[in-house]
């Protein structure tokens, strides 16, 4: 049987019960399982994760956003991550049996049923892009909420892929769809609250300004930890990998007197990503194999 791996993130991490209702949306549907879902107070975000067969992937991110539509007022958000809607990102990922082109296939279809039946905006990126300039998330998320419900009545640029045109949703903002490989959400914690320091590092890893292959980076500061942090996607560890990646920020903070606090991964990543001692070696806080290596929640 074909499987997709669908990973949504939304704009909630202090609500639990907000996430428990759009979880329950999500695997109402037969055939999707929850996997995985974490809650990050700070960022007032969720990562949730769920497998599915294809079409039953579709209708499960379908009703997860739904959900989230009637449950989270953007006009009311506030944290730390950038964010254009209550759900925020939506990339399917292929696993057994299926393939990128088939979940570019899905990500068109769910964002044409968000567009029209949600009156949702939807902007589509990575594999799933209809423009090259909308393959990285960030070009697409980077002037947040806020900024871009102005934007979409004045600049051709920002006009969503589907949906109303010249307008977001009221409360839920628009959503970002697409299709990618496996992605890793890896935070390193300093011991700093200096968050210029997060900011500097971040700029010096991050690929596009001529840091590390496959590495998208940025800075903030934590209030509950009261520290500075470096937050990640690490979109190609096969080429750099999360011990590499620990090891320039290490080095890099060492330089600005600074130490590393710990890391943590948020969500799932795949058991070669994670090699024996790799978290002691990482100082990676809380780390359980049997919960968060996609192939024992799959076998699970």
């Amino acid at each position: 049987m074909a499987l997709v791996e669908c990973v949504p993130n939304f704009s909630e991490g202090r609500r639990p019960e907000v996430v428990d209702a759009i979880v329950a949306a999500i695997t109402a549907v037969p055939g999707a399982r929850r996997i995985d879902h974490s809650l990050d107070a700070s960022h007032n975000r969720a990562v949730v994760t769920f497998v599915a067969p294809p079409e039953a992937a579709v209708e499960a991110a379908f009703r997860g956003i739904a959900k989230a539509r009637d449950l989270i007022d953007l006009t009311r958000h506030q944290g730390e991550h950038p964010r254009i809607g209550a759900t925020d990102v939506v990339p399917f990922v292929p696993l057994e049996g299926s393939d990128m082109a088939q979940c570019v296939r899905l990500a068109h279809e769910l964002g044409a049923r968000v567009g029209h039946e949600l009156e949702i905006p939807v902007y589509f990126y990575e594999a799933a892009a209809r423009t090259p300039a909308r393959r990285n998330l960030p070009d697409v998320r980077n002037i947040g909420f806020e900024k871009l419900r102005v934007a979409v009545t004045t600049d051709p640029a920002r006009t969503p892929d589907e949906g109303p045109r010249d307008h977001l949703h009221p409360t839920a903002g628009a959503v970002v769809i697409g299709a990618r490989s496996f992605l890793i959400a890896y935070n390193v914690n300093l011991g700093t609250p200096d968050v210029a320091v997060a900011k500097d590092i971040a700029k010096r890893i991050r690929e596009k300004d001529g840091g590390l292959k496959g590495i998208k980076a940025m800075g903030f500061f934590l209030e509950d930890l009261g520290c500075a942090q470096v937050s990640m996607n690490v979109c190609d560890f096969q080429s750099t990998g999360l011990e590499r990646v620990y090891r320039e920020i290490e080095q890099l903070a060492a330089e600005r007197g600074v130490a590393i606090r710990e890391s943590e991964l948020v969500g799932l990543a795949p058991r070669q990503a994670v090699p024996p001692g790799l978290a002691e070696r990482v100082k990676l806080r809380g780390f359980d194999p049997r919960t968060q290596l996609i192939e024992e929640r799959l076998s699970a």
